[in-house]
């Protein structure tokens, strides 16, 4: 594939994903998957808590040299992103919105939490999509330009989901 229709594909993906995620998780009426989908969240944190570990791992091991635990490591990040996005969309289609319950600055400092993690997953797909595409054909100079990009919006994405996921965890209804 060339790397016009290449990014073409890419940027299409980095649209419709975030519509298809709005679209489902606007549906009224839940579908019944069972109670098992309840447990999503929890799961979602740990796969959003490894996934930082593994970009901070990823990380240390291209510092050093280590080009092939790197990749490694990257790939495994970017699987979790991609279980983490279908149990998510999961656990949203099958279950309502649970609302925070805090009160006060806590409140504040969730809803600037929630808000920017979603933004930055918003913006975030295009780049990693982009630096696993270059990391993996070893394209390293396109590679270190985008991750410059990526990494740091990832790794605010995949910590902040957990800071979400602790703080309205104690308002879940099951």
């Amino acid at each position: 594939m060339k790397k016009k229709s290449l990014f073409s594909t890419i940027n299409i993906i980095s649209v419709v994903i975030p519509v298809v995620v709005a679209v489902l998780l606007g549906l009224r009426t839940k579908l019944d998957l069972g109670s098992w989908t309840q447990n999503l969240p929890f799961i979602n944190a740990i796969i959003n808590s490894t996934t930082a570990v593994f970009l901070v791992l990823g990380l240390v091991f291209i510092k050093s040299k280590r080009i092939g635990a790197h990749k490694t490591m990257m790939s495994l990040a970017f699987g979790l992103g991609g279980l983490f996005l279908v149990f998510y969309v999961l656990y949203h289609i099958s279950n309502t919105s649970t609302p925070f319950g805090g009160q006060g600055t806590i409140r504040y400092f969730y809803y600037f939490n929630l808000i920017t993690h979603i933004g930055a997953s918003l913006i975030v797909l295009p780049f990693v999509l982009r630096a696993y595409y270059f990391g993996w054909n070893r394209m390293d100079l396109e590679h270190r330009k985008v991750v410059k990009i990526a990494f740091p919006i990832w790794l605010y994405v995949s910590i902040t989901g957990v800071i979400a996921y602790i703080m309205i965890s104690p308002y879940y209804t099951f």
